[in-house]
C-alpha cells in the first residue's frame, strides 16, 4: 500500500465529524497521507457520491485507498464493504449504491464484507450512527497503512451482488441523441449529462455549428434553444451558452462565466432529460 487515504462524505465541515475521521485514521497510522475528494456531497445523495468517485479515482496512484461515506442507512442491515477496482484502487464504503459508476465505468474485481467484530474501532459497539468514524475510517487506515491486507478485511462477496442505482442509457436516434442531466459542475452551474462523447459524435456534430438543445423535467419541456457546440467556454462571448465535452468525456451545457442551472432553474436526476438535435 502507498499510505494514501482519500475521503469523501456528506458531512460538511461545520462540525467535528470529518476531523474525527482524520483523528481515527492517524491514530491507526501516523504516516498516512490523507486527502479529500469532497465533504460537500448533498446530504443523503448516494448518486452524487458515486459520480464523484468515478470522477476522481482513476487519477490517483495504484493502491490508493478511498473512504466514501454517504450513508442514509447507517446502522441498518446494509453491508460495509471494501472493493478492489480493475485499476488497482480500494474503496471502503457502505454497499448502498455508492459503487454504481465505478462498477459500470471502471470495473470491480473483488468485494469483501468488512468483518466488524475484528475491524471496527474498539469500544464503539453501542454506537450505530457514525460508521464513518468507527468502521470506514478505521478500516481504511488499517488498509492504507499496511496493517491489514485486503484478504484480511473479511469474506468475499459476489461482485454481481453489488448494490447499484439506476443510470440513464444514451439513446441515439436518426437526428438526435438523448440522455439525462446527472450532476452539476457545482461551483459554476454547468450541466453534466449522461451522454458520452462517442454517442454524441456519432451524429456528426462539428465545432462551431448550432444544435437544438431541449431539456425536459419529466415530460414537461422547460428549455429549448439553439446553442453553439464549442471546444471551450471562450468560444462564446461572456453570458453566451455552449455545448461542450467535459473533463469526463461526457457532454455538458454551460454559460460562459455564468450558471446555466440557475439561469434556467434546471435540476439533476433521471427525470431531467436532455436531447441534442442537428438543425
Amino acid at each position: 500500500m502507498n499510505k494514501i487515504l482519500v475521503m469523501q462524505s456528506d458531512f460538511g465541515l461545520v462540525d467535528g465529524a470529518v476531523s474525527a475521521m482524520y483523528g481515527v485514521a492517524l491514530g491507526i497510522c501516523e504516516d498516512l497521507k490523507i486527502f479529500d475528494i469532497t465533504h460537500e456531497i448533498p446530504p443523503y445523495d448516494i448518486f452524487e457520491a458515486s459520480y464523484r468517485l468515478v470522477q476522481t479515482v482513476e487519477y490517483w496512484p495504484k493502491g490508493t485507498v478511498f473512504v466514501s461515506v454517504v450513508d442514509p442507512g447507517v446502522g441498518s442491515n446494509r453491508k460495509s464493504v471494501v472493493v478492489l477496482t480493475a485499476d488497482g484502487h480500494y474503496i471502503v464504503t457502505p454497499d448502498n449504491g455508492t459503487l454504481t459508476h465505478v462498477k459500470k465505468d471502471v470495473g470491480i474485481t473483488q468485494i469483501r464484507e468488512i468483518e466488524e467484530s475484528r475491524h471496527r474501532r474498539p469500544d464503539t459497539e453501542a454506537s450505530y450512527t457514525f460508521h464513518g468514524r468507527d468502521v470506514f475510517a478505521n478500516v481504511g487506515a488499517k488498509l492504507a497503512g499496511g496493517l491489514i491486507s485486503f484478504e484480511e478485511v473479511g469474506p468475499l462477496l459476489p461482485t454481481e451482488g453489488i448494490v447499484t442505482l439506476p443510470t440513464t442509457e444514451t439513446v441515439v436516434e436518426k437526428d438526435r441523441v438523448i440522455g439525462s442531466i446527472d450532476v452539476l459542475d457545482v461551483r459554476f452551474g454547468s450541466l453534466w449529462t449522461s451522454i458520452d462523447r462517442a454517442s454524441f459524435q456519432s451524429l456528426g456534430f462539428s465545432y462551431g455549428e448550432r444544435l437544438e438543445v431541449s431539456i425536459y423535467n419529466h415530460s414537461t419541456l422547460v428549455y429549448q434553444n439553439s446553442i453553439i457546440y464549442g471546444r471551450s467556454f471562450a468560444d462564446v462571448m461572456i453570458g453566451g451558452a455552449l455545448v461542450y465535452v467535459n473533463s469526463l468525456y461526457r457532454i455538458g451545457i454551460a454559460i460562459n462565466q455564468g450558471s446555466f442551472a440557475k439561469a434556467y432553474n434546471i435540476g439533476v436526476g433521471q427525470q431531467w432529460k436532455v436531447a441534442f438535435r442537428k438543425l
